[in-house]
């Protein structure tokens, strides 16, 4: 490697680990703070929790850079792949089956689901019980992940057609109004917790870049106006399928 070259790439991982470290600067000090000032104790393992803290700093800098190397770009030139072919239907079903098949496997998702099933269903003979909170897991998954890959898809007709955004959002959180009294008490509190666990950290990016791009893409769109708003949709539609998945589930 060029002596230019390589200076200019540990200036690039020197700049991102700075900027990762300001980032977490704030959390470090508030539990610097409150440990050693207001519980007046001192760091347990702090040899550990250094190292830890390195490897977090590390991870973030090297997580980001590959955002910003592979995922924003892929997004983009697919987005324009689609917008130059003009294979509408394609790029619907492409936006339906990265926002399920992402938010399925979202280990946040599955948590929240194993633990809803256990406090959900909880009466009964012990293989009947385990049998009907697996179901109900599963069902769970599976209805959010289906309305983020709705979502998704409806935010893609969205920018080709340039529906305002508002109105959508407004019209989602009526509906999600209106079943709120009417589903079940002990699903409620889940349904408007699942609008915060469909946006793992592989969706957000690649949604956005793909909404950047396609609105990019389009003659007459803004791209700051028409190229996001995908996760603003993807954090609604599944509170409102929650609740009915909770009103229709036996």
């Amino acid at each position: 490697m060029e002596l230019p070259r390589f200076q200019q790439v540990t200036s690039a991982m020197g700049q991102a680990l700075w900027t990762s470290l300001r980032d977490l600067l704030p959390i470090i000090l508030v539990v610097l703070f409150f440990q050693l000032l207001v519980f007046r104790q001192p760091l347990p393992q702090a040899g550990k929790l250094c190292v830890g803290l390195l490897f977090v700093v590390v991870g973030l800098s090297l997580f980001i850079k590959g955002l910003e190397m592979g995922l924003f770009p892929l997004g983009e030139a697919m987005a324009y792949d689609f917008a130059k072919t003009g294979s509408v239907p394609w790029l619907i079903a492409f936006a339906f089956a990265l926002g399920f098949g992402t938010t399925f496997a979202e280990p946040a998702l599955i948590a929240i689901a194993d633990k809803a099933s256990t406090l959900r269903v909880y009466e009964g003979a012990e293989d009947q019980v385990l049998a009907l909170q697996r179901s109900f897991a599963i069902g769970l998954r599976t209805t959010v992940a289906i309305s983020v890959g709705l979502s998704l898809a409806i935010g893609v007709v969205r920018i080709i057609q340039g529906w305002p955004l508002h109105y959508l959002i407004i019209a989602g959180y009526v509906f999600i109004m209106a079943l709120t009294p009417f589903a079940p008490s002990n699903i409620v509190a889940i349904a408007y917790d699942s609008g915060g666990v469909t946006t793992p950290t592989i969706t957000v990016p690649l949604t956005t870049a793909l909404g950047v791009g396609l609105a990019s893409s389009i003659k007459g769109r803004n791209p700051l106006l028409d190229g996001f708003g995908l996760i603003a949709l993807a954090s609604l539609t599944p509170i409102l399928f929650v609740l009915l998945f909770g009103m229709l589930w036996p």
